[in-house]
């Protein structure tokens, strides 16, 4: 008996190492939308097309790291005719700027399965520091974040021009998304 509480301790010390790294993203099951408000009206969409690389222990929460890109042209707002407006110079400018890109700088846990993960954030060339709170479950084989941010339209010039102002749409917009990993072994 004295040897098995001998070998708990060993055991627990040990598991870490053995601990899952996350590191390929199913798409398929991932997802990142949208919300805000239009005259006081709330909206949703989402967006079609993203990719992303990621390393992720729970053990090692602080060793972390991630990255996506999100294609803007697979916006879907429910409207073909919003999209093709959303699309236009005066919103993403998805001929010059095709690509919103996310970088993480590091990763915090800060309780339970909850983790702050402080990076930066790119859309039509302009970056700025955000940090996305995110919960982090185990299920099974596979690992799922959800988490949902939001932004301030204005400091990425989204909307320009008669949109530049926050009376019709909102400057606020909450982005919400849900990935799934494996472990990629």
């Amino acid at each position: 008996m004295k040897n098995v509480f001998l070998f708990v301790p060993l055991l627990m010390a040990l598991a870490p190492a053995y601990a899952t790294d996350y590191t390929q993203i199913q798409a398929n099951k991932s997802s990142i939308a949208f919300s805000y408000k239009q005259m006081g009206v709330g909206m949703t969409g989402k967006f079609k097309k993203f990719s992303g690389q990621l390393s992720f222990n729970p053990e090692q929460a602080a060793k972390a790291k991630t990255s996506f890109d999100v294609d803007l042209g697979s916006i879907d707002t429910g409207s073909p005719e919003a999209n093709d407006e959303v699309g236009g110079k005066a919103w993403f400018s998805t001929k010059l700027f095709p690509v919103a890109h996310f970088a993480s700088d590091s990763v915090k846990a800060v309780g339970g399965n909850r983790y702050e993960v402080a990076g930066k954030l790119t859309i039509k060339g302009k970056t700025q520091e955000v940090i996305v709170p995110a919960t982090f479950s185990s299920q099974g084989k596979e690992g799922v974040f959800d988490g949902s941010f939001t932004i301030r339209r204005g400091d990425f010039s989204i909307g320009e021009g008669e949109w530049a102002k926050f009376d019709i749409v909102a400057n606020d917009i909450n982005v919400k998304f849900r990935f799934t990993a494996t472990s990629g072994k």
